[in-house]
């Protein structure tokens, strides 16, 4: 996809959001951070720069390092209500390495109500960086942070409801896997339990691709669950649900 030079300008300069994801991995981290961090050092922004061959989870994780050290604690407020989604991604993983210069004394669940809003945000890029942000501070402590995140699923938003199954995957995409619950999957069942008859297709998708995950590894437990919530719950949505759960193994 070819993206005009001065749509390209507008991304790099923080003036619009990216609309699609061909968009948001166009962006010039470099001449983005520049004009959003005008107290960023020349060194700071180089070591931006010299990223720019990496791949997009690197160079996020660094940017939220630099931004971190451009603004500190306080900047990023300001940050988080910028017009740019990528920004507003970097934020997410500066709260994140926020978080990693205080562990273990700073609790988990400061770190995911400090990012709650990100879960909430209009853009769906924002929406992905946030849970791949923290995602390596679940996987630190998952049976902490399912307990935590299953009074999300009671969320009035969908988004919110959506981060707290997206972000405990036993595989996810882009992240590394959550071995313990790719060997016992139940131990998300305070997360989907909940969500089982979830009325929101874009929760029923991810509740599906949980499970699914758990299926590549645990195949009759998840078949045995999606008959239990079949039977308690025969609609729609929990039909959906299981059906993309159960992908992976009908193909066999």
């Amino acid at each position: 996809m070819t993206i005009p030079s001065t749509r390209l300008a507008q991304l790099n300069s923080g003036q619009d959001a990216s609309k699609n994801l061909a968009e948001g991995l166009a962006v010039d981290f470099a001449a983005l951070m520049a004009a959003a961090l005008p107290q960023a050092d020349a060194a700071l922004l180089d070591e931006m720069r010299a990223a720019a061959p990496l791949g997009i989870s690197k160079r996020m994780l660094l940017a939220g390092e630099l931004v971190y050290r451009a603004v500190g604690a306080q900047g990023l407020a300001r940050l988080a209500a910028h017009r740019s989604d990528t920004v507003r991604g970097w934020t997410c993983y500066a709260l994140a390495h926020e978080h990693a210069l205080h562990s273990p004394a700073e609790p988990l669940e400061n770190l995911l109500e400090a990012v709650r809003p990100f879960a909430d945000d209009a853009h769906f890029g924002v929406r992905e960086w946030v849970w791949m942000a923290v995602r390596p501070h679940l996987a630190k402590q998952p049976e902490h942070a399912l307990r935590h995140l299953a009074g999300w699923t009671a969320d009035p938003s969908e988004r919110v409801r959506r981060f707290a199954s997206e972000s405990t995957r036993p595989r996810g995409v882009w992240c590394a896997h959550l071995n313990i619950l790719k060997e016992n999957p139940a131990l998300g069942l305070p997360v989907l339990e909940p969500l089982q008859a979830d009325p929101s297709t874009y929760v029923q998708d991810s509740v599906g691709n949980w499970l699914n995950d758990a299926a590549k590894s645990q195949p009759q437990w998840v078949s045995a669950l999606c008959d239990v919530w079949l039977a308690q719950n025969p609609g729609k949505a929990t039909a959906r649900i299981c059906k993309r759960a159960l992908r992976s193994l009908h193909k066999k």
